[in-house]
């Protein structure tokens, strides 16, 4: 359970890694008094980089809620920790194909980090079910 526990704290980092490519990169200097108003004038790498942000803290919750029901339904520990580190670095390659603009494997990506999370719940909810 601990490496589950671990990877709902690196989930709840990862987004401001693509925060901070956002506001730091491209032109023109980042503006803390209106930031959502600098981040939609960005182009580019920029423009990738706070849209793979936005997309991180969307997929944060099913997450913390698959990692959550399988902690409380009983799942294995070897599953939470797989599945959970398998999220985790499905969303970082996630983010690396959304500022290096590969369209495809950015979607493959995101299904195989998404299906660790839907796996994880269907576990939980046959444990519960035992």
């Amino acid at each position: 359970m601990t490496i589950a526990l671990w990877c709902l704290l690196a989930a709840t980092i990862l987004p401001y890694l693509f925060t901070g490519v956002a506001k730091f990169s491209g032109e023109g200097r980042y503006d803390n008094r209106a930031p959502r108003e600098f981040l939609q004038t960005r182009q580019g790498l920029a423009k990738r980089a706070d849209w793979a942000q936005q997309n991180s803290f969307e997929a944060l919750p099913i997450f913390v809620a698959a990692v959550l029901a399988g902690v409380v339904a009983g799942v294995a520990n070897q599953w939470l920790a797989t599945l959970s580190l398998a999220f985790v670095v499905l969303r970082l390659l996630y983010g690396i194909c959304y500022l290096k603009d590969w369209a495809e494997a950015r979607s493959l990506v995101w299904a195989g980090a998404y299906l660790s999370c839907v796996t994880l719940l269907v576990m939980a909810a046959l444990a519960s079910s035992s």
